[in-house]
């Protein structure tokens, strides 16, 4: 790990005085985040944020988008996209906690260093970045948790209970990744083959993990990152990692590392709690009681890299008072972009019969797919259900509780919602 200073010309004091409080807590070690039945309105947490958001922590400010808000919009706006921290930042609640583009000082004193295995380090400006070539990526981001709350029908475990709001469609413009560090001449070792990005996030503690984030160079996800300068066509806020972030299309949201100071050529990936520890799935089930959620090792895990697929029912939901009779049923579908997803299937009886869905095509392999389909529901009880296919086969559990683990990532069982009439 580089020392701080290293990492950024901003002194920590600076940061302090300009930064603020809406601080972070992973759901390993340091701050726990405890879900709130009560407390200030999202609008006043974060300012600029809409008001009416899920809360899952007032005081760290992480919070999810409702679902009657979420769908309508086919790009999301950052007033109401989810928002998660992981560390606490000492101070008066600045420009870290807005949706406000960071200070002009804070920008052109902010540097992303290149190094670790190569001959030649570099540091790059922000100004630099924005003469180099720009590219968009229209992507989904979700947090790794995003569901969560569905495991508790197993057993529930620790972390925010989101539910399906964890998530955005989302513009992203920066520099390409991959051309950039070619562009560079850093001459990696023969015995680089992980690359490590690290955000300038500072540990609750001193005995705190850094945030680090590693990926294999071989890794073909790769060729589509960039350095993202632009959210939405504005500089990205800090609170969703501006001024710079490293976007992997049809990753989850972790490995998309806010406001990055630091890209380093390694031979292991990174020891960082967040790496190592964090943010992983087992190799195999488990079950409650049979793998606890400080098992995970690099040799048992895999880190929460590609989105599963997943399909989300967006109307109606039982908020929206539908009346017995034919309905449009609405979702969006989506995956790691690895592969078009072929099909979306509608049931409204609970699984006993299926229909297709009319599917739109995405904006981009990683963007969301829209789809629809007619159904009629009777008097009663009603249990819509979805459930997306892609062209490698991959499609959504039945039951997603087979996947459960004790962290509560990756959720990804078809969608079901209840509607009574």
């Amino acid at each position: 790990m580089l020392d701080r200073s290293d990492k950024l010309r901003v002194t920590r004091r600076q940061f302090g005085v300009l930064a603020g409080a809406a601080g972070v807590a992973l759901g390993t070690g340091g701050l726990p985040e405890v879900a709130l039945a009560a407390g200030p309105d999202s609008a006043t947490i974060i300012k600029g944020k809409k008001s009416g958001l899920l809360i899952h922590n007032a005081k760290l400010g992480v919070m999810e988008t409702p679902l009657t808000e979420l769908r309508k919009h086919a790009i999301t706006p950052k007033d109401i996209l989810f928002n998660r921290f992981h560390y606490p930042h000492e101070g008066n609640a600045a420009w870290y906690a807005t949706t406000s583009a960071p200070p002009a000082d804070i920008v052109k004193n902010w540097t992303v260093r290149f190094g670790g295995l190569v001959q030649r380090p570099r540091t790059l400006t922000i100004a630099d970045l924005q003469k180099m070539p720009q590219e968009k990526r229209v992507a989904v981001l979700q947090c790794a948790g995003n569901g969560r709350s569905y495991y508790a029908a197993k057993q529930k475990v620790g972390g925010g209970q989101w539910k399906n709001g964890g998530m955005g469609n989302v513009v992203w413009e920066g520099t390409p990744l991959r051309p950039l560090l070619d562009d560079l001449k850093m001459v990696p070792s023969p015995d680089a083959h992980w690359l490590t990005a690290e955000g300038w996030d500072q540990p609750a503690t001193p005995e705190g993990s850094d945030f680090a984030k590693s990926y294999h160079l071989a890794d073909s996800a790769l060729d589509h990152a960039i350095l993202a300068l632009k959210m939405n066509g504005e500089p990205i806020p800090a609170t969703n990692g501006g001024p710079v972030r490293l976007i992997i299309p049809g990753y989850y949201g972790n490995m998309n590392v806010k406001m990055l100071t630091v890209l380093l050529y390694a031979a292991e990936e990174s020891p960082s709690a967040f790496q190592s520890v964090g943010y992983r799935m087992p190799n195999m089930p488990v079950e409650p009681g049979q793998f606890e959620a400080n098992d995970y090792t690099i040799y048992n895990s895999v880190p929460t890299y590609g989105h599963k697929i997943k399909s989300v029912i967006f109307s109606p939901l039982p908020e929206d008072g539908a009346k017995a009779g034919e309905v449009q049923i609405t979702g969006v579908a989506f995956n790691d972009g690895e592969a078009a997803i072929t099909s979306v299937e509608v049931s409204a009886d609970g699984g006993k019969s299926w229909a297709a869905a009319d599917v739109k095509p995405p904006e981009s392999p990683w963007a969301w797919y829209h789809w629809s389909s007619k159904a009629k529901l009777a008097s009663g009880s009603n249990v819509l259900m979805c459930r997306a296919t892609d062209a490698l086969g991959r499609t959504q559990p039945t039951d997603g509780l087979t996947r459960w683990n004790p962290r509560g990532y990756e959720w990804n069982g078809v969608d079901r919602v209840e509607i009574s009439i």
